[in-house]
């Protein structure tokens, strides 16, 4: 991580004299070039690095300087540390921990935590996520099985580029060789996943989020739910941005937009987990799926 790098560097700093770019960027796992452009980010955020040349040269911080705490305040430390303790929790990455201990010694506010982050996920291998990464770190492809939204089984080798915590489940995001461009997999969906000793070379750009364009928003619609006053929590777990009406039994009627609701799998099980807490009022043509797929459903246990 940038950040976590920025802060060991400052405490290098402030602790050395003089310490080099080639021994930062030998320490650090990156060039020294990036070293460099590092220190002019520092020199921005107010910290006086002086360059020193020759033989013996390198940076340091300039004499008689105190870092100033104020830099980062007390709330701003306490947030880095809620996040960087989750991501150290899923990572098991000592490196995050030595950060948390550093920014911790920034902190001598008794101020109280306000924010609490969990970027653990029970659909997730723990140990995916952390072979992952370090393919990622290593620029090394990775091999794996998948199993598509469709049921499909497929071998797929990947460049990986980053990983995306986003609607309670990683993601990865990398070239995919077999489809020749740039493909998201979710994590929970690969099996069998080992890295490869062959490290790309080939530079990648992060594209943006996809965004509907104004074509697309014909296929949006109004999903309307009615909520039995027993299955509300559960419902606006999953729907709490919705717009919600309640009405006078102590029932609750919520309405989404959804792009192509008939065709939006995750939709029709999430709707389905409501089980009879909750009914399709619109559109109609969701209703006979949802009747469908539980016909289905009773035939399996018709013996049971």
């Amino acid at each position: 991580m940038k950040l976590e790098r920025l802060l060991s560097i400052i405490f290098k700093l402030l602790h050395n004299e003089i310490l080099s770019a080639s021994s930062l960027a030998d320490e650090f796992q990156v060039s020294t070039r990036t070293v460099y452009r590092d220190i002019e980010a520092i020199c921005a955020a107010g910290i006086p690095v002086v360059s020193y040349q020759g033989a013996n040269g390198g940076f340091g911080i300039m004499r008689g300087y105190k870092f100033d705490k104020s830099l980062i305040g007390s709330h701003d430390v306490l947030n880095l540390i809620t996040v960087l303790s989750s991501l150290s929790s899923v990572f098991e990455d000592k490196e995050v921990e030595h950060t948390i201990d550093r920014l911790k010694s920034l902190d001598t506010s008794e101020s109280s935590r306000t924010l609490y982050v969990n970027l653990e996920s029970l659909r997730t291998e723990p140990n995916s996520l952390i072979r992952l990464r370090k393919a990622i770190q290593e620029k090394k492809a990775v091999r794996f099985d998948y199993v598509s939204n469709k049921n499909e089984f497929t071998s797929r080798e990947v460049e990986p580029i980053h990983l995306h915590y986003k609607f309670r489940n990683w993601y990865v995001y990398g070239f995919c060789r077999e489809r020749q461009d740039d493909r998201e997999f979710r994590v929970s969906r690969m099996m069998n996943i080992t890295l490869t000793q062959e490290e790309f070379l080939r530079s990648h750009k992060v594209k943006d989020e996809p965004s509907y364009s104004e074509s697309d928003l014909g296929g949006f619609a109004d999903v309307v739910i009615w909520v039995n006053p027993n299955s509300i929590a559960k419902v606006l777990d999953q729907f709490q941005n919705a717009s919600k009406v309640m009405n006078s039994d102590g029932s609750m009627t919520f309405t989404i937009s959804v792009y192509r609701p008939q065709h939006a799998g995750w939709l029709k099980s999430i709707l389905l987990s409501f089980g009879s807490g909750a009914k399709i009022i619109k559109p109609v043509e969701l209703q006979s799926i949802l009747i469908d797929e539980a016909e289905k459903i009773m035939k399996i246990y018709k013996d049971v």
